[in-house]
């Protein structure tokens, strides 16, 4: 399988996206994990902690993803053992672009969101199944209902958006690539990441925050 095919392949299946905000982060997903036309599950976990200023949001092959995000974290422990500090979203994107690079020849079929604070600034990082990264400076998203959802935070978007409107619109972008993607669906995960720490919102906030 060539680059093009593999690229093709783990856009198919998944809506995630990250926000920066002027207070800190915000990523959502959809739940619906899918083999080809059949949906294997309505409770795929695809946004991780790895610690209380980092998470990652993960689309394409299961496995790989969740082998890298199983790596990341004992490598922020290892880290913390050493420097008394978790790992910042640069040092993260780092290692699992030296990983992915390191097995370009037999890629890890994953598309990665990376977000979180650094020394009180937020970040967030597109990262690609060959170790390519970006560092975004507004928002990004992955997965077969990406455009979907880009396109709508690009209307929502503000400079210096809170947290606090940035969870109704990182909820709906999600809402609105499921009406439009038949691989993204079921149910909504949202994140935030401030200086208070991770924070997993739940079901009935995000039905509030969708109305």
């Amino acid at each position: 399988m060539d680059y093009k095919e593999f690229s093709e392949n783990i856009r198919h299946g998944t809506t995630t996206v990250g926000i920066i905000c002027s207070d800190g982060v915000v990523m959502a997903s959809d739940s619906r994990a899918t083999y080809g036309t059949y949906v294997s599950s309505s409770e795929a976990v695809k946004i991780y902690k790895v610690d209380d200023n980092l998470g990652i949001t993960i689309a394409g092959g299961v496995g790989d993803a969740e082998y890298l995000v199983k790596v990341l974290k004992v490598q922020n422990e290892l880290y913390k053992m050493d420097e008394s500090r978790s790992l910042s979203p640069t040092s993260a994107t780092s290692v699992l672009s030296l990983i992915l690079q390191e097995n370009k020849m037999m890629p890890f079929l994953v598309e990665l969101i990376l977000g979180g604070l650094n020394n009180g600034v937020p970040e967030i990082y597109s990262i690609d199944p060959v170790g390519g990264y970006a560092k975004d400076s507004r928002f990004t998203a992955t997965g077969s209902g990406s455009i979907t959802a880009t396109g709508y935070l690009e209307s929502v978007y503000a400079e210096n958006m809170l947290v606090q409107e940035a969870v109704r619109h990182a909820a709906k972008a999600v809402r609105i690539a499921m009406k439009r993607d038949i691989a993204t669906g079921d149910s909504i995960r949202l994140v935030s990441i401030t200086k208070k720490g991770y924070k997993e919102h739940g079901k009935e906030e995000i039905e509030r925050l969708l109305k």
